[in-house]
């Protein structure tokens, strides 16, 4: 299904301005849904891909729809993670445009099973100030942002700063000292809470603890180093998704894990 969204969307009223149109693809009934926004660094380090990936799932095998901006990076990992048929892209262009070009597989899969949505017209081509405008209606969607990882200035800590406005709960990984200096500052002044275990932050959510396995049969598989080909015709839908996601690698015809 695809057009305008006509009725208004309790969600988006903390937004300082409602969207003038909202155009959408894909499965509208995922906004009746609990929703938590995930984004960050377009650049992740291993430790974050990792974490992103495990959070989104977790939230997902517990019905939590995920919504972020279809970036490249922890976008694009946390998407993935919650699934397709479980998550909601914002884009910063029209419709008809599948951007960054490296994501255009997993967005269309998302325009298949989830849902994509858009400000723009559908001919919208992104520009810088398109890209904060998709941010606000990613953070406005959600119940609450999670920051993965950002630098000081990154329109992640920008999207912080929507969330603050809306006075939205912001919530952050441990890092090492200096990998992710955005959400050090966001700490440091009171305005995030630390994610130490992610099966308490699900609970939050389902309103009870519930134990959360990250056993994937196909990293396992992984743990063999098998060629592509193999991997492929073993796991045909997964190889792409796991190199988006940071968790492998190919490199010489073979499956390394990261």
């Amino acid at each position: 299904m695809r057009g305008l969204i006509e009725e208004k969307i309790e969600s988006l009223t903390s937004m300082k301005n409602y969207p003038k149109q909202l155009s959408y693809s894909g499965n509208l009934d995922l906004l009746e849904h609990l929703k938590v926004s995930i984004i960050g660094s377009r650049k992740p380090t291993p430790y974050t891909k990792t974490m992103t990936h495990n959070l989104s799932q977790a939230l997902s095998h517990v019905g939590v729809c995920i919504v972020s901006g279809g970036a490249m990076g922890v976008d694009a990992i946390a998407h993935a993670g919650a699934g397709a048929g479980n998550t909601v892209a914002v884009l910063p262009n029209g419709l008809d445009h599948k951007y960054p070009a490296i994501n255009k597989k997993l967005l269309s899969s998302i325009e298949q099973e989830g849902l994509l949505l858009s400000q723009f017209d559908d001919d919208f081509i992104a520009t810088p100030w398109s890209f904060v405008v998709r941010n606000e209606l990613v953070v406005a969607l959600g119940e609450v942002l999670v920051v993965m990882q950002a630098d000081i200035d990154s329109g992640s800590m920008r999207s912080a700063e929507f969330a603050l406005e809306m006075g939205k709960e912001i919530y952050v990984l441990p890092h090492r000292l200096g990998e992710s200096k955005g959400t050090d500052e966001l700490l440091k002044n009171g305005n995030a809470k630390l994610i130490l275990d992610i099966e308490e932050f699900v609970a939050q959510f389902t309103g009870r603890k519930k134990e959360v396995t990250f056993n994937d049969e196909f990293l396992e598989f992984c743990k063999t180093n098998p060629t592509c080909d193999e991997a492929v015709q073993n796991y045909p839908d997964r190889v792409y998704e796991a190199e988006l996601e940071g968790l492998i690698k190919v490199e010489n015809g073979k499956i390394f894990l990261l």
